[in-house]
Protein backbone atom coordinates (compact mmCIF):
# COMPACT_ATOMS: atom_id res chain seq x y z
CA UNK A 1 0.00 0.00 0.00
CA UNK A 2 1.46 3.39 -0.99
CA UNK A 3 1.83 6.30 1.42
CA UNK A 4 -0.07 9.48 0.47
CA UNK A 5 1.80 12.63 -0.51
CA UNK A 6 0.33 14.47 2.54
CA UNK A 7 1.76 11.82 4.83
CA UNK A 8 5.23 12.36 3.36
CA UNK A 9 5.13 16.14 3.88
CA UNK A 10 7.88 17.31 6.19
CA UNK A 11 9.90 20.44 6.80
CA UNK A 12 12.81 19.07 4.79
CA UNK A 13 10.70 17.90 1.85
CA UNK A 14 9.07 21.34 1.69
CA UNK A 15 12.45 23.11 1.78
CA UNK A 16 13.79 20.85 -1.00
CA UNK A 17 10.62 21.49 -3.03
CA UNK A 18 10.97 25.27 -2.68
CA UNK A 19 14.66 25.08 -3.56
CA UNK A 20 13.78 23.28 -6.81
CA UNK A 21 10.99 25.73 -7.64
CA UNK A 22 13.32 28.70 -7.14
CA UNK A 23 16.36 27.06 -8.70
CA UNK A 24 18.47 27.49 -5.54
CA UNK A 25 21.52 25.45 -4.77
CA UNK A 26 22.52 24.69 -1.21
CA UNK A 27 25.15 27.44 -1.29
CA UNK A 28 22.67 29.96 -2.75
CA UNK A 29 20.11 29.19 -0.05
CA UNK A 30 22.83 29.52 2.58
CA UNK A 31 23.86 32.89 1.17
CA UNK A 32 20.29 34.26 1.04
CA UNK A 33 19.14 32.90 4.41
CA UNK A 34 22.30 33.49 6.40
CA UNK A 35 22.30 29.90 7.62
CA UNK A 36 25.80 28.42 7.90
CA UNK A 37 26.39 26.22 4.78
CA UNK A 38 27.72 23.32 6.84
CA UNK A 39 24.74 23.48 9.19
CA UNK A 40 22.34 23.76 6.24
CA UNK A 41 23.84 20.65 4.64
CA UNK A 42 23.49 18.72 7.90
CA UNK A 43 19.88 19.92 8.27
CA UNK A 44 18.86 18.81 4.79
CA UNK A 45 21.13 15.86 3.95
CA UNK A 46 22.48 14.17 7.08
CA UNK A 47 20.98 10.97 8.46
CA UNK A 48 19.82 11.55 11.11
CA UNK A 49 19.47 15.21 10.15
CA UNK A 50 20.62 18.12 12.24
CA UNK A 51 17.65 19.83 13.95
CA UNK A 52 16.59 23.16 12.48
CA UNK A 53 16.02 26.18 14.74
CA UNK A 54 12.87 28.27 14.44
CA UNK A 55 15.02 31.26 13.49
CA UNK A 56 16.53 29.30 10.59
CA UNK A 57 13.09 28.19 9.44
CA UNK A 58 11.84 31.80 9.54
CA UNK A 59 14.88 32.92 7.53
CA UNK A 60 14.17 30.33 4.80
CA UNK A 61 10.48 31.29 4.75
CA UNK A 62 11.53 34.85 3.91
CA UNK A 63 13.88 33.65 1.16
CA UNK A 64 11.11 31.57 -0.44
CA UNK A 65 8.50 34.35 -0.08
CA UNK A 66 6.42 32.28 2.29
CA UNK A 67 4.22 33.87 5.01
CA UNK A 68 5.39 34.16 8.65
CA UNK A 69 4.74 30.90 10.48
CA UNK A 70 5.46 28.76 7.41
CA UNK A 71 5.56 25.04 8.29
CA UNK A 72 5.08 25.81 12.01
CA UNK A 73 2.58 22.95 12.28
CA UNK A 74 5.39 20.53 11.35
CA UNK A 75 8.02 22.02 13.66
CA UNK A 76 7.19 20.09 16.87
CA UNK A 77 8.98 17.04 15.40
CA UNK A 78 12.19 19.07 15.74
CA UNK A 79 11.59 19.54 19.47
CA UNK A 80 9.67 16.60 20.87
CA UNK A 81 10.31 12.89 20.63
CA UNK A 82 9.04 10.03 22.75
CA UNK A 83 12.03 10.07 25.07
CA UNK A 84 13.10 13.72 25.20
CA UNK A 85 12.10 17.36 24.79
CA UNK A 86 14.50 19.98 23.43
CA UNK A 87 13.93 23.06 25.59
CA UNK A 88 16.38 25.26 23.56
CA UNK A 89 14.29 24.71 20.42
CA UNK A 90 10.82 24.45 21.97
CA UNK A 91 10.84 27.70 23.96
CA UNK A 92 11.69 30.00 20.99
CA UNK A 93 9.16 28.09 18.87
CA UNK A 94 6.31 28.64 21.34
CA UNK A 95 7.29 32.28 21.78
CA UNK A 96 7.11 32.79 18.01
CA UNK A 97 3.77 30.93 17.83
CA UNK A 98 2.38 33.30 20.45
CA UNK A 99 3.73 36.35 18.63
CA UNK A 100 2.16 35.19 15.36
CA UNK A 101 -1.11 34.02 16.91
CA UNK A 102 -0.59 30.37 15.93
CA UNK A 103 -2.92 29.07 18.63
CA UNK A 104 -3.34 25.79 16.72
CA UNK A 105 0.36 25.02 17.10
CA UNK A 106 0.42 26.06 20.75
CA UNK A 107 -2.51 23.83 21.64
CA UNK A 108 -1.00 20.86 19.82
CA UNK A 109 2.32 21.19 21.67
CA UNK A 110 0.78 21.92 25.06
CA UNK A 111 -1.39 18.80 24.87
CA UNK A 112 1.82 16.78 24.46
CA UNK A 113 3.66 18.66 27.19
CA UNK A 114 0.89 18.24 29.73
CA UNK A 115 1.45 14.48 29.53
CA UNK A 116 4.88 15.16 31.05
CA UNK A 117 4.33 17.13 34.32
CA UNK A 118 7.98 18.16 34.67
CA UNK A 119 7.74 20.05 31.39
CA UNK A 120 5.51 22.68 33.03
CA UNK A 121 8.70 24.71 33.57
CA UNK A 122 8.97 25.08 29.78
CA UNK A 123 5.55 26.73 29.63
CA UNK A 124 6.57 29.01 32.50
CA UNK A 125 9.77 30.00 30.68
CA UNK A 126 7.77 30.87 27.55
CA UNK A 127 5.32 32.94 29.60
CA UNK A 128 8.15 34.81 31.34
CA UNK A 129 9.90 35.62 28.07
CA UNK A 130 6.70 37.02 26.58
CA UNK A 131 5.86 38.95 29.75
CA UNK A 132 9.32 40.49 30.10
CA UNK A 133 9.28 41.51 26.42
CA UNK A 134 6.08 43.47 26.94
CA UNK A 135 3.77 40.90 25.32
CA UNK A 136 1.63 40.49 28.42
CA UNK A 137 -1.58 39.45 26.64
CA UNK A 138 0.29 36.68 24.80
CA UNK A 139 1.77 35.43 28.08
CA UNK A 140 -1.64 34.90 29.71
CA UNK A 141 -2.50 31.45 28.24
CA UNK A 142 0.91 30.07 29.23
CA UNK A 143 0.58 31.26 32.83
CA UNK A 144 -2.89 29.73 32.88
CA UNK A 145 -1.45 26.41 31.65
CA UNK A 146 1.09 26.50 34.49
CA UNK A 147 -1.59 27.24 37.10
CA UNK A 148 -3.83 24.46 35.81
CA UNK A 149 -0.98 21.93 35.66
CA UNK A 150 1.09 22.70 38.76
CA UNK A 151 -0.35 20.70 41.66
CA UNK A 152 1.54 22.49 44.43
CA UNK A 153 -0.08 25.89 45.05
CA UNK A 154 2.95 26.92 47.13
CA UNK A 155 5.46 26.24 44.36
CA UNK A 156 7.38 29.20 42.99
CA UNK A 157 6.13 28.60 39.43
CA UNK A 158 2.49 28.52 40.56
CA UNK A 159 2.68 31.63 42.75
CA UNK A 160 4.65 33.74 40.26
CA UNK A 161 2.23 32.68 37.51
CA UNK A 162 -0.69 33.88 39.65
CA UNK A 163 1.09 37.21 40.13
CA UNK A 164 2.02 37.66 36.47
CA UNK A 165 -1.55 36.80 35.46
CA UNK A 166 -2.81 39.50 37.83
CA UNK A 167 -0.40 42.03 36.29
CA UNK A 168 -1.12 40.98 32.71
CA UNK A 169 -4.88 41.55 32.86
CA UNK A 170 -4.76 44.90 34.70
CA UNK A 171 -6.16 47.65 32.51
CA UNK A 172 -9.05 50.04 32.06
CA UNK A 173 -11.80 47.45 32.63
CA UNK A 174 -12.94 47.80 36.23
CA UNK A 175 -14.76 44.45 36.36
CA UNK A 176 -11.72 42.56 35.03
CA UNK A 177 -9.49 44.37 37.52
CA UNK A 178 -11.67 43.38 40.47
CA UNK A 179 -11.81 39.75 39.32
CA UNK A 180 -8.02 39.77 38.99
CA UNK A 181 -7.63 41.14 42.53
CA UNK A 182 -9.90 38.47 44.00
CA UNK A 183 -8.09 35.70 42.10
CA UNK A 184 -4.59 36.78 43.08
CA UNK A 185 -5.11 38.14 46.60
CA UNK A 186 -4.79 34.79 48.47
CA UNK A 187 -1.32 34.19 47.02
CA UNK A 188 0.32 37.57 47.65
CA UNK A 189 2.14 36.53 50.82
CA UNK A 190 3.68 33.46 49.15
CA UNK A 191 5.81 35.58 46.83
CA UNK A 192 9.42 36.40 47.54
CA UNK A 193 9.89 39.76 49.25
CA UNK A 194 11.03 41.58 46.11
CA UNK A 195 7.97 40.49 44.11
CA UNK A 196 5.70 40.97 47.13
CA UNK A 197 6.66 44.66 47.28
CA UNK A 198 5.60 45.08 43.66
CA UNK A 199 2.47 43.00 44.16
CA UNK A 200 1.20 44.95 47.17
CA UNK A 201 1.75 48.25 45.38
CA UNK A 202 -0.15 46.97 42.34
CA UNK A 203 -3.00 45.65 44.51
CA UNK A 204 -3.30 49.01 46.29
CA UNK A 205 -3.26 50.91 42.98
CA UNK A 206 -5.89 48.59 41.47
CA UNK A 207 -8.18 49.14 44.48
CA UNK A 208 -7.55 52.89 44.18
CA UNK A 209 -8.99 52.90 40.65
CA UNK A 210 -12.05 51.05 41.99
CA UNK A 211 -12.41 53.44 44.97
CA UNK A 212 -12.29 50.55 47.43
CA UNK A 213 -10.71 52.63 50.15
CA UNK A 214 -10.66 50.04 52.94
CA UNK A 215 -8.82 47.65 50.62
CA UNK A 216 -6.39 50.42 49.65
CA UNK A 217 -5.70 50.93 53.36
CA UNK A 218 -5.15 47.21 53.92
CA UNK A 219 -2.62 46.79 51.13
CA UNK A 220 -0.92 50.10 51.94
CA UNK A 221 -0.44 48.94 55.55
CA UNK A 222 0.99 45.61 54.37
CA UNK A 223 3.28 47.41 51.93
CA UNK A 224 4.56 49.74 54.64
CA UNK A 225 5.31 46.87 57.03
CA UNK A 226 7.18 44.92 54.35
CA UNK A 227 9.05 47.98 53.02
CA UNK A 228 10.32 48.81 56.52
CA UNK A 229 11.44 45.20 57.10
CA UNK A 230 13.28 45.07 53.76
CA UNK A 231 14.83 48.50 54.38
CA UNK A 232 16.17 47.42 57.77
CA UNK A 233 17.52 44.21 56.25
CA UNK A 234 19.27 46.19 53.49
CA UNK A 235 20.85 48.49 56.08
CA UNK A 236 22.06 45.44 58.04
CA UNK A 237 23.62 43.93 54.90
CA UNK A 238 25.30 47.25 54.14
CA UNK A 239 26.76 47.37 57.67
CA UNK A 240 28.30 43.90 57.36
CA UNK A 241 29.61 44.55 53.85
CA UNK A 242 27.17 42.42 51.82
CA UNK A 243 26.80 45.12 49.17
CA UNK A 244 26.78 42.57 46.35
CA UNK A 245 23.29 41.35 47.36
CA UNK A 246 21.29 43.85 45.33
CA UNK A 247 17.54 44.15 45.90
CA UNK A 248 15.80 43.03 42.70
CA UNK A 249 12.59 45.08 42.45
CA UNK A 250 10.85 47.01 39.69
CA UNK A 251 11.12 50.28 41.60
CA UNK A 252 13.56 51.80 44.08
CA UNK A 253 12.90 50.72 47.67
CA UNK A 254 12.01 54.29 48.66
CA UNK A 255 9.08 54.14 46.23
CA UNK A 256 7.41 51.30 48.12
CA UNK A 257 7.80 53.04 51.46
CA UNK A 258 6.62 56.38 50.07
CA UNK A 259 3.69 54.89 48.16
CA UNK A 260 2.49 53.05 51.26
CA UNK A 261 2.08 56.39 53.05
CA UNK A 262 0.73 58.16 49.96
CA UNK A 263 -1.96 55.56 49.29
CA UNK A 264 -2.90 55.35 52.97
CA UNK A 265 -3.26 59.13 53.03
CA UNK A 266 -5.46 59.15 49.93
CA UNK A 267 -7.69 56.37 51.30
CA UNK A 268 -8.17 58.23 54.59
CA UNK A 269 -8.82 61.52 52.78
CA UNK A 270 -11.54 59.92 50.66
CA UNK A 271 -13.16 58.68 53.88
CA UNK A 272 -12.96 62.26 55.23
CA UNK A 273 -10.51 61.30 57.98
CA UNK A 274 -8.47 64.41 57.27
CA UNK A 275 -6.44 64.72 60.47
CA UNK A 276 -5.23 61.13 60.27
CA UNK A 277 -4.55 61.48 56.54
CA UNK A 278 -2.38 64.54 57.14
CA UNK A 279 0.01 62.53 59.35
CA UNK A 280 0.69 60.15 56.45
CA UNK A 281 1.12 62.99 53.96
CA UNK A 282 3.82 64.54 56.14
CA UNK A 283 5.59 61.16 56.23
CA UNK A 284 6.25 61.04 52.48
CA UNK A 285 6.63 64.78 51.89
CA UNK A 286 10.15 64.64 53.34
CA UNK A 287 12.01 61.37 52.71
CA UNK A 288 15.48 62.92 52.75
CA UNK A 289 16.33 60.77 55.80
CA UNK A 290 16.01 57.59 53.73
CA UNK A 291 19.41 55.91 53.34
CA UNK A 292 20.57 53.77 50.39
CA UNK A 293 19.55 56.46 47.89
CA UNK A 294 21.21 56.54 44.48
CA UNK A 295 20.47 58.99 41.64
CA UNK A 296 17.13 57.32 40.91
CA UNK A 297 16.25 57.28 44.60
CA UNK A 298 16.88 61.02 44.98
CA UNK A 299 14.62 61.71 41.98
CA UNK A 300 11.86 59.62 43.57
CA UNK A 301 12.22 61.53 46.85
CA UNK A 302 11.73 64.80 44.94
CA UNK A 303 8.54 63.41 43.35
CA UNK A 304 7.14 62.51 46.75
CA UNK A 305 7.90 66.02 47.96
CA UNK A 306 5.85 67.47 45.09
CA UNK A 307 2.96 65.06 45.69
CA UNK A 308 3.06 65.69 49.42
CA UNK A 309 2.90 69.48 49.01
CA UNK A 310 0.01 69.08 46.56
CA UNK A 311 -1.90 66.81 48.91
CA UNK A 312 -1.36 69.10 51.90
CA UNK A 313 -2.96 71.91 49.89
CA UNK A 314 -5.78 69.54 48.96
CA UNK A 315 -6.38 68.51 52.57
CA UNK A 316 -6.48 72.15 53.63
CA UNK A 317 -9.12 72.92 51.02
CA UNK A 318 -11.21 69.91 51.96
CA UNK A 319 -11.14 71.10 55.55
CA UNK A 320 -12.54 74.41 54.28
CA UNK A 321 -9.40 76.59 54.30
CA UNK A 322 -10.09 78.62 51.13
CA UNK A 323 -7.13 80.92 51.80
CA UNK A 324 -4.92 78.16 50.34
CA UNK A 325 -6.60 78.23 46.92
CA UNK A 326 -4.48 80.89 45.19
CA UNK A 327 -1.29 79.33 46.56
CA UNK A 328 -2.44 75.92 45.31
CA UNK A 329 -3.16 77.33 41.85
CA UNK A 330 0.38 78.74 41.66
CA UNK A 331 1.70 75.33 42.66
CA UNK A 332 -0.32 73.55 39.93
CA UNK A 333 0.86 76.06 37.33
CA UNK A 334 4.47 75.23 38.26
CA UNK A 335 3.73 71.47 38.18
CA UNK A 336 1.40 70.80 35.19
CA UNK A 337 1.53 67.01 35.75
CA UNK A 338 -0.40 67.63 38.97
CA UNK A 339 -3.25 69.54 37.31
CA UNK A 340 -5.56 66.53 36.80
CA UNK A 341 -5.46 65.20 40.39
CA UNK A 342 -5.23 68.78 41.70
CA UNK A 343 -8.33 69.96 39.86
CA UNK A 344 -10.20 66.88 41.01
CA UNK A 345 -9.35 67.77 44.62
CA UNK A 346 -10.30 71.42 44.13
CA UNK A 347 -13.64 70.70 42.50
CA UNK A 348 -14.49 68.13 45.22
CA UNK A 349 -13.76 70.80 47.82
CA UNK A 350 -15.80 73.36 45.86
CA UNK A 351 -18.81 71.03 45.80
CA UNK A 352 -18.33 70.15 49.46
CA UNK A 353 -18.06 73.75 50.73
CA UNK A 354 -20.05 75.57 48.02
CA UNK A 355 -17.40 77.99 46.79
CA UNK A 356 -16.93 79.26 43.22
CA UNK A 357 -14.01 78.19 41.00
CA UNK A 358 -15.23 79.52 37.63
CA UNK A 359 -12.10 81.62 37.06
CA UNK A 360 -9.90 78.68 37.94
CA UNK A 361 -11.74 76.41 35.50
CA UNK A 362 -11.18 79.02 32.77
CA UNK A 363 -7.51 79.31 33.76
CA UNK A 364 -6.93 75.57 33.23
CA UNK A 365 -9.44 75.10 30.38
CA UNK A 366 -6.77 73.97 27.88
CA UNK A 367 -5.64 71.23 30.28
CA UNK A 368 -9.21 70.24 31.12
CA UNK A 369 -10.09 69.65 27.47
CA UNK A 370 -7.21 67.17 27.08
CA UNK A 371 -7.89 65.10 30.22
CA UNK A 372 -9.94 62.50 28.35
CA UNK A 373 -6.89 61.52 26.26
CA UNK A 374 -5.30 59.66 29.19
CA UNK A 375 -5.18 55.85 28.89
CA UNK A 376 -3.47 54.99 32.18
CA UNK A 377 -6.01 53.25 34.49
CA UNK A 378 -5.30 55.63 37.39
CA UNK A 379 -5.61 58.68 35.11
CA UNK A 380 -8.81 57.26 33.63
CA UNK A 381 -10.23 56.86 37.13
CA UNK A 382 -9.26 60.43 38.06
CA UNK A 383 -10.65 61.56 34.72
CA UNK A 384 -14.04 59.96 35.33
CA UNK A 385 -14.32 61.39 38.83
CA UNK A 386 -13.24 64.88 37.73
CA UNK A 387 -15.98 65.13 35.10
CA UNK A 388 -18.48 63.58 37.50
CA UNK A 389 -17.66 66.32 40.03
CA UNK A 390 -17.62 68.94 37.27
CA UNK A 391 -21.18 67.99 36.26
CA UNK A 392 -22.24 68.30 39.92
CA UNK A 393 -20.62 71.73 40.04
CA UNK A 394 -22.37 72.93 36.87
CA UNK A 395 -25.75 71.58 37.97
CA UNK A 396 -25.31 73.58 41.18
CA UNK A 397 -24.41 76.67 39.14
CA UNK A 398 -27.51 76.27 36.95
CA UNK A 399 -25.51 75.39 33.82
CA UNK A 400 -27.77 72.41 33.17
CA UNK A 401 -27.06 71.74 29.51
CA UNK A 402 -23.29 71.84 30.06
CA UNK A 403 -23.67 69.60 33.11
CA UNK A 404 -25.63 67.02 31.11
CA UNK A 405 -22.90 66.99 28.43
CA UNK A 406 -20.34 66.28 31.15
CA UNK A 407 -22.58 63.62 32.65
CA UNK A 408 -22.77 61.89 29.26
CA UNK A 409 -18.98 62.05 29.01
CA UNK A 410 -18.82 60.26 32.39
CA UNK A 411 -21.35 57.70 31.21
CA UNK A 412 -19.20 56.98 28.18
CA UNK A 413 -16.07 56.69 30.36
CA UNK A 414 -17.73 54.35 32.85
CA UNK A 415 -19.01 52.16 30.00
CA UNK A 416 -15.56 51.85 28.43
CA UNK A 417 -14.01 51.14 31.86
CA UNK A 418 -16.77 48.63 32.76
CA UNK A 419 -17.13 50.69 35.94
CA UNK A 420 -20.68 49.59 36.72
CA UNK A 421 -21.09 51.52 39.95
CA UNK A 422 -20.23 54.73 38.11
CA UNK A 423 -22.38 53.71 35.13
CA UNK A 424 -25.45 53.26 37.35
CA UNK A 425 -24.76 56.60 39.07
CA UNK A 426 -24.66 58.37 35.71
CA UNK A 427 -27.88 56.75 34.50
CA UNK A 428 -29.67 57.70 37.72
CA UNK A 429 -28.47 61.31 37.46
CA UNK A 430 -29.40 61.51 33.75
CA UNK A 431 -32.96 60.39 34.42
CA UNK A 432 -33.20 62.91 37.25
CA UNK A 433 -32.38 65.71 34.79
CA UNK A 434 -34.11 64.14 31.75
CA UNK A 435 -36.72 66.92 31.37
CA UNK A 436 -33.87 69.39 30.72
CA UNK A 437 -31.99 67.23 28.19
CA UNK A 438 -32.04 68.21 24.52
CA UNK A 439 -33.02 65.75 21.81
CA UNK A 440 -29.34 65.57 20.79
CA UNK A 441 -28.35 64.69 24.37
CA UNK A 442 -31.08 62.04 24.57
CA UNK A 443 -29.83 60.54 21.30
CA UNK A 444 -26.26 60.47 22.62
CA UNK A 445 -27.45 58.82 25.83
CA UNK A 446 -29.21 56.11 23.80
CA UNK A 447 -26.17 55.65 21.55
CA UNK A 448 -23.94 55.03 24.59
CA UNK A 449 -26.36 52.47 26.02
CA UNK A 450 -26.50 50.68 22.67
CA UNK A 451 -22.72 50.72 22.25
CA UNK A 452 -22.79 52.94 19.15
CA UNK A 453 -20.07 55.38 20.36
Amino acid sequence: MGTSKAMLKSIRSEIHSNMRENGYTLSKLSELSGVNPGHLSEILNSNPPRAITIGQLDAMAMVFGQPPGWLYELYPEECISEDRISRPRLVPYLVRCAELGRQDCIEAVVSKLLEKPKSVSILFTVAEELFQNGKKASSVPFYQFVIETEKDSHSELFVISQYRLFRAVQGANAEDNWKAIIRFEPYRNRLSENLQLDALLQLANACYTLQKWKDVEKYADELRTLAIAVYQDQLRKKDIGKTEERLDTERHLVVYYGQSSLLKGIALTMQEEYEEAEKHVHEYTDLSWFELLDEIGYKEVKKFNVWGRANLYGLGLKKGNLNLLSEYVDFLTEHPNEILPGMLTIIEAANQHGFCIDELLDHFSAHLSSFHDHQNPINLSQNFHFWDQKSEYDFRKGRTSQAIDELLLCLDFSDKMAYYHGFKRCITKFWKHLPHASNEQKDRYQAILEGRV
